[in-house]
C-alpha cells in the first residue's frame, strides 16, 4: 500500500473535501446576496452527514458535466448536495437569512477550507519528500 501516492484514500478525501467547501462557500455568499429578497430561502449542504456517506461507502461521487467538452471524472453533483431551509422566516417577507449567522458560517468555511488547503500542501510535501528518497 503506497501511503503518499497521489491517487490515495487520504488525498481523495482532502480533495473531496475542498470541493464541498468551495461549494459552501458560494452558497453561503449567495445567501447573504439575497438578504433583501422577498420569500428568499437560505440554501447550505449537510457537509458531515455526505461526507460521513462518502467515506463510508469509500464510492467516488460522480462529476455533473455541464458541457459535453468538459472530461468526465469524479468528484460531487451540485443538485444533490445543496438543501433549502423552508422551515424558517426571519422578516415579515418570509426571507429566512439571518446575516450574523450567514457571515459566521462564511468565516467557519473559509477556516475549514484553509485547512484542508494546508492538509493538502503537507500531504504534497511528505509525497514530494518521500519520492526523493526513493529514487
Amino acid at each position: 500500500m503506497d501511503l503518499f501516492g497521489l491517487n490515495s484514500q487520504v488525498m481523495n478525501s482532502i480533495e473531496r473535501g475542498l470541493d464541498y467547501s468551495g461549494l459552501r462557500a458560494k452558497i453561503l455568499q449567495h445567501n447573504i446576496a439575497n438578504i433583501d429578497t422577498p420569500n428568499f430561502k437560505r440554501s447550505d449542504i449537510n457537509f458531515q452527514v455526505l461526507l460521513d456517506q462518502a467515506l463510508e461507502r469509500n464510492v467516488p461521487l460522480a462529476l455533473h458535466q455541464t458541457h459535453r467538452g468538459h472530461l468526465p471524472g469524479v468528484g460531487f453533483s451540485d443538485q444533490a448536495l445543496i438543501y433549502q431551509d423552508r422551515t424558517t422566516s426571519m422578516r415579515n417577507d418570509n426571507n429566512n437569512v439571518d446575516p450574523d449567522v450567514e457571515m459566521t458560517r462564511l468565516a467557519e468555511n473559509t477556516y475549514t477550507y484553509m485547512y484542508l488547503s494546508r492538509a493538502m500542501t503537507s500531504y504534497l510535501g511528505l509525497y514530494r519528500q518521500s519520492y526523493t528518497t526513493q529514487g
